[in-house]
């Protein structure tokens, strides 16, 4: 594999995910990664759907990148895994369909899919981004809890019609739901570190919103309505912004951009590619108090930012609930992790 040959890009050896991760989803998974036996059991639940069909789907249905199919797009995914220094390179399908989408599915050998609407939409800095963005969620793990999203959404509209079947699996759609959708901002995150380029990242998000016609989209203005939509004059569109989740696994076009905005201004993007991020082999010593106070720093560095009225209503409820926890963590957390790492 060779770094991209029209500019160089920093390679970032032994990158850990947890460099790029969003708090709120690092700390989601770090705690479930400790518990004993849960990816085991996951993994188990997830061998009932059959992974290896989901695979056989695409490769019958979709169009494998290679050196001869779709090249410039295999040779992107490429660099992309090159740059994140990715153990082994997953394959790329390209399915037919207008519905610009990309996913990264599977469990053992996890794959990316890239919809044709997706590729007409994005040039190839833009599809850059794009596919850094799926190997992020490779390179976390996301794979397997995104697939068990993927086969529970599509099981859950079969028993749509039979009373009551759906409500306890409704549950934990949500529960996953919500996770899915901090994990977006994480691939956002990977997306640019792969792609280094912040003006692309700005136009790929802006397209997912408004279409094809660039010359039209102002990223000033964008980042307005970002802000607009964050400052909404009353407690009941607040509200309604909560609703409106409901369903979706991606955040609205105008966070994911302001939130990327935020971090590529931030002084621990520029560490990453100075070369200052946390490597995978010191993996094994995190701490789960440690991720839990750094995602409970996290929501409170975002709620004393946001303008939206309904999380200022609750802003005192929600600081003293994240300080308890923060305290729980500290009596029984910070012993069971120094306990953990003393066996280590």
């Amino acid at each position: 594999m060779t770094t991209v040959p029209d500019r160089t890009r920093v390679r970032l050896p032994d990158i850990s995910s947890r460099a790029y991760e969003h708090p709120a989803d690092r700390s989601a998974l770090v705690a479930l990664r400790k518990l004993t036996g849960f990816d085991v059991i996951l993994r188990n639940l997830a061998g009932l759907f059959n992974d290896r069909s989901l695979r056989l789907m695409f490769l019958a249905s979709s169009v494998r990148a290679s050196e001869q199919q779709f090249p410039q797009l295999y040779q992107t995914l490429l660099d992309g895994a090159y740059i994140l220094d990715l153990p082994t390179v997953p394959e790329l399908f390209i399915t037919q369909d207008p519905i610009v989408n990309a996913m990264a599915i599977g469990v053992d050998k996890p794959f990316v899919v890239i919809t044709t609407g997706m590729v007409d939409l994005m040039d190839a800095e833009e599809i850059r981004f794009v596919i850094g963005h799926e190997l992020g969620h490779v390179l976390s793990g996301h794979t397997v809890y995104r697939t068990m999203l993927y086969h529970l959404v599509r099981l859950a509209a079969r028993l749509a019609l039979v009373p009551f079947a759906w409500i306890g699996l409704k549950g934990v759609i949500w529960g996953l739901e919500e996770w899915y959708r901090k994990s977006e901002l994480s691939g956002d995150r990977a997306g640019l570190l792969a792609a280094q380029d912040v003006p692309a990242a700005r136009r790929a998000l802006m397209k997912l919103a408004g279409g094809a016609r660039l010359g039209e989209l102002s990223a000033d203005d964008f980042l307005k309505q970002a802000r607009e939509y964050d400052a909404v004059p009353d407690v009941r569109e607040g509200l309604i912004k909560l609703l409106q989740l409901q369903g979706a696994t991606h955040p609205f076009a105008v966070v994911r951009f302001a939130e990327l905005e935020r971090w590529a201004a931030d002084g621990e993007y520029h560490d990453i590619l100075a070369g200052r991020y946390p490597r995978r082999g010191e993996d094994s010593g995190t701490s789960v108090g440690d991720e839990f106070r750094s995602a409970a720093k996290s929501y409170q560095d975002s709620w004393n930012r946001s303008g939206d009225p309904l999380i200022g209503a609750v802003r005192g409820v929600a600081g003293s609930a994240v300080s308890a926890g923060e305290r729980l963590m500290n009596r029984f957390g910070g012993r069971r992790d120094d306990n953990e790492s003393g066996d280590d």
